[in-house]
């Protein structure tokens, strides 16, 4: 190719290379601009391998020199810009550095490398940016739900199954089962972390290269913790993107399901907690509407994780090496719900940290449909030795016959359960007033709760210490990995700052 020719080159797959006709226009999938977040990856391993190329006398100096000023000159003019004009898609550096130096210097970028090494590490280094962010967002919705349960711990209310009045339980126990939630899912994201951030470069599309080409030294510039030890599996295998998925379906779902609670509380039957008006909508024909709109657009983000997840391992089917370009499509809905998740859990941060709770109505319906009432057969069990299997029947007889008789927990008296334990055991309760109106109080029902992991007030301080070592360790993690990164890159760009220095050559 002559000087000339670079000028006007269209890059390796033009016309009359290997193939004779101009391929239709919809199938052209390698176009720079379908590659969106994945170009800043793609240009960081550029610039290392070129590094690499010159430390092992693969590159004579002066072409890597060249190379990597060239490289440096894309990111004064704008990296993304420069990329979609060159064309080329993952190939698009060194489409540009053959229009800009030559194919004689230019094209020898791709020494040792291939199309699958570059796109599997943009691919894993793309994935890792948005988990770098995605993480802290994550660690700031558990704070919020720590300070929250710090505001409520006596703050009771009903605690639901079947969507029936089940036990009364805390809003404090409530936000920090959900803290508890979101602490797993940044225990899997961190094990994940592991996992994805192993190097393929140099393993080129499955064999790697017969050049002294050195993969350590390129995985370390590129903030990886090493190279992936098998170049097959480097490029051929890819689960990593099902578990990303799989892990940002499974956050949502959480997220979802937290919106939901607060969406259903929201209503006017419940009317527990209200949003902010900065989180609502309103409707165009009703005046008074109050929608709680951010709570419906975070409960959205499970469905289309869902979806994600599906087309990405949709994606995946077929013999090793079969499924290529699908893979472009299922990492654009990976990318785009990564950053959708992220995105969802900082307005979470927002509604959780402003929401208001009405505290007395809570309190009022946490007894007011019979969800203390464990405790009354706890107590005939305690107080009087009788079986928890009659107790348990006592209490339910109890409570058909005050719903018949239309008597609700303030009145009911301890004559009517009297009257249902004759009806099972033929003799009264044994219970005396003080111990039945004990049992059917809803606030001394959530301090009794002592137990490691329980609702009393005491119990959520003493495990919410705990939790907030956790996520201090966490987020102390989550910190060094982001260092890490940028650690490499400073070092990425130090080695280049030696090897175009005028002492250089």
């Amino acid at each position: 190719m002559s000087a000339d020719q670079s000028h006007g080159y269209q890059g390796f797959r033009g016309t009359g290379i290997r193939l004779t006709e101009e391929q239709l226009p919809h199938l052209q999938s390698h176009r720079t601009e379908l590659l969106g977040d994945s170009l800043p990856a793609i240009h960081a391993f550029d610039k290392a391998h070129t590094v690499m190329l010159t430390e092992q006398g693969l590159l004579d100096p002066a072409d890597g020199q060249a190379i990597l000023k060239a490289l440096r000159g894309m990111e004064a003019r704008g990296v993304a810009e420069a990329r979609i004009e060159a064309g080329g898609g993952m190939h698009s550096g060194e489409q540009y550095l053959i229009t800009v130096l030559g194919a004689e210097t230019g094209g020898r970028i791709h020494l040792g490398r291939s199309s699958g090494d570059l796109i599997e590490v943009a691919r894993r280094m793309t994935i890792r940016r948005h988990l770098h962010a995605l993480l802290p967002a994550l660690t700031d919705v558990r704070a919020v739900l720590l300070s929250l349960a710090e505001a409520h711990r006596d703050t009771i209310m009903p605690g639901y199954t079947h969507g029936q009045h089940a036990q009364p339980t805390t809003l404090a126990h409530w936000a920090t089962m959900f803290e508890q939630a979101f602490a797993r899912d940044a225990e899997r994201f961190l094990g994940f972390h592991g996992r994805l951030n192993v190097s393929p470069a140099g393993a080129a599309i499955l064999t790697g290269s017969d050049l002294p080409i050195d993969r350590h030294r390129v995985a370390g510039l590129l903030g990886f913790d090493a190279p992936l030890p098998h170049t097959m599996d480097a490029i051929l295998s890819h689960d990593l993107e099902m578990e990303a998925a799989a892990l940002l379906a499974t956050t949502g779902a959480t997220l979802a399901r937290m919106a939901d609670d607060l969406y259903l509380w929201s209503t006017s039957e419940f009317a527990y907690i209200e949003l902010p008006d900065r989180y609502c909508g309103t409707s165009s024909i009703m005046p008074q509407k109050k929608n709680p709109d951010a709570l419906e657009d975070i409960k959205s983000v499970a469905a289309q994780a869902l979806a994600a997840l599906v087309g990405v391992i949709t994606a995946e089917r077929g013999p090793t090496g079969f499924p290529i370009l699908e893979r472009r499509y299922s990492q654009q809905a990976l990318w785009s719900m990564a950053a959708a998740i992220t995105g969802k859990l900082g307005d979470t941060v927002g509604i959780l940290a402003d929401l208001r709770v009405d505290r007395d109505r809570m309190a009022r319906q946490a007894g007011a449909h019979w969800a203390q009432v464990t405790d009354v057969a706890t107590a005939l069990v305690r107080h009087t030795g009788l079986d928890w299997r009659h107790a348990h029947q006592i209490v339910g007889v109890f409570v058909r016959l005050a719903v018949e008789r239309g008597l609700g927990t303030s009145v009911v008296a301890l004559d009517l359960l009297d009257e249902a334990a004759g009806q099972v055991i033929g003799r009264r309760s044994g219970l005396t007033e003080e111990q039945f109106a004990e049992a059917m109080d809803p606030r001394a029902f959530v301090a009794r709760r002592t137990i490691y992991g329980g609702p009393s007030p005491d119990a959520v301080r003493r495990e919410s210490a705990l939790f907030a070592e956790r996520l201090t360790a966490d987020r102390r993690r989550v910190e060094e990995l982001r260092q890490q990164v940028a650690g490499a890159e400073a070092a990425l760009e130090a080695a280049i700052d030696a090897l175009v220095s005028e002492d250089a050559l």
